[in-house]
C-alpha cells in the first residue's frame, strides 16, 4: 500500500515538471513583402464624427466626443453596431436613449434624443467597429501557417490599440505613393480585392497582428531566422511594394540596435536612390516589411521618424515569431 502511495507520488511530481508552453517557432519562414489589405472587426463602438439632424449637431450638442468609445444602451452592453441599433429601437422611450460612453478610463452617460426621418431615427452621430487598411505582410511559418505583418499595433482614432474580435488579410494592390515630406509622412495607394482572402486575424498586439494565413503558401521564397545576437550595424536590405504586386529589394544602412526594448529594436536609414525617389523616406503601409541581412531574416519595419524621413524603426523577428506562438 505505501509502495502504491510512492509510485503515485512520483508520477505527480513527474506531471509538474513537464513543459506545457514551448514555443516551437520554426528557424525557417517563407519571406513575406507582400501588400495585404487588412480588416479587423472591434469589440468596441468608435464614435468618429457628427453630422446634423434638422440643421443642429444632436448628438454632439450632448457632450458626446469624437474618440469616444460606445458600451452600452439603456445600460445593456453592446459589442457592434448591428446590436446597438436593435437595443435602440427595442429600448427607446419618448425619441430618446441613455448611452454610455468609455473616455480616458472612465464611464460617462449622455441622453440622446433622436430624430424620426423617412421611418428612420437618426441619431446625429457618425460611428465603426471595423477599420480597413493596408500593411505588409512580413513572414508565414511554413509549419503552422502562422503569419504575421505590421510589427506594430493598430490603434484607434485616439491611438489606443484596438480590441479586436477577428478579421482578415486579403489582396491589396498598389496604385501608386505619396511621398512623405519635412511634417508628415507619407503613405502607399492602394485599390483591395476583399473577396481574395489569404488569411484571417486572430490577434491584435503591440509587436503586429497575427493570425492563420490560408491561402497556398510559396515554399521556395524559405529564408533562415536570426537571433538578436546576429543583428549588426551596417548594410542590410527591406523588401516592399511599390507599385503592383511586385517586391522589390531596397538598401539600408542599420545605424543602431537596442535589444532592451521589445519594440523599436533597429534604428536605420534608407540608402537606396530609388526608394528615396519614390518615397522621399518611410512611409504608412511600409510597417511589416521584412528587413534581412545576410541572407537571414532580422527584423522588419515598423515605424517612420517624422522630420527625418529617411530613418526609421523596425522590430527583431524572433520577438515578431514569439508572439506569433503565443
Amino acid at each position: 500500500m505505501n509502495f502504491k502511495k510512492k509510485l503515485l507520488l512520483l508520477f505527480s511530481f513527474l506531471i509538474i515538471f513537464i513543459p506545457t508552453n514551448i514555443l516551437a517557432y520554426s528557424d525557417k519562414v517563407i519571406l513575406g513583402g507582400n501588400n495585404i489589405g487588412i480588416t479587423v472587426n472591434t469589440k468596441e463602438i468608435e464614435v468618429v464624427g457628427f453630422y446634423k439632424v434638422n440643421g443642429k449637431y444632436t448628438a454632439k450638442d450632448t457632450g458626446i466626443k469624437i474618440g469616444d468609445k460606445i458600451t452600452h444602451i439603456e445600460n445593456i452592453k453592446i459589442n457592434n453596431i448591428n446590436e446597438m441599433i436593435e437595443i435602440i429601437n427595442e429600448k427607446m422611450q419618448n425619441d430618446s436613449v441613455n448611452v454610455t460612453v468609455l473616455r480616458n478610463s472612465e464611464y460617462l452617460n449622455f441622453k440622446l434624443n433622436l430624430v424620426k426621418e423617412n421611418n428612420t431615427y437618426k441619431t446625429g452621430l457618425y460611428i465603426k467597429d471595423q477599420i480597413t487598411g493596408i500593411g505588409t505582410l512580413t513572414y508565414i511559418d511554413p509549419n503552422s501557417k502562422i503569419y504575421g505583418a505590421l510589427g506594430h499595433e493598430i490603434t484607434s482614432s485616439t491611438n489606443d490599440i484596438v480590441e479586436i474580435t477577428d478579421g482578415k488579410i486579403f489582396k491589396a494592390e498598389i496604385t501608386g505613393n505619396t511621398k512623405s515630406t519635412v511634417t508628415t509622412t507619407g503613405e502607399k495607394n492602394a485599390i483591395f480585392d476583399s473577396s481574395k482572402i489569404y488569411g484571417t486575424i486572430s490577434e491584435n498586439t503591440t509587436k503586429g497582428i497575427y493570425g492563420t494565413y490560408t491561402e497556398i503558401m510559396n515554399t521556395s521564397n524559405l529564408i533562415d531566422v536570426a537571433e538578436p545576437s546576429e543583428v549588426k550595424l551596417g548594410k542590410a536590405y527591406i523588401y516592399t511594394v511599390l507599385q503592383g504586386n511586385k517586391i522589390e529589394k531596397f538598401e539600408i544602412n542599420i545605424l543602431k540596435i537596442n535589444k532592451n526594448t521589445i519594440t523599436k529594436n533597429i534604428l536605420f536609414e534608407i540608402t537606396d536612390q530609388k526608394l528615396i525617389d519614390e518615397t522621399n523616406g518611410v512611409i504608412k503601409g511600409m510597417s511589416g516589411s521584412p528587413i534581412v541581412q545576410d541572407d537571414k531574416l532580422i527584423g522588419a519595419v515598423t515605424h517612420a521618424i517624422v522630420n527625418d524621413n529617411n530613418k526609421g524603426y523596425g522590430i527583431f523577428i524572433t520577438t515578431m515569431l514569439e508572439e506569433g506562438e503565443n
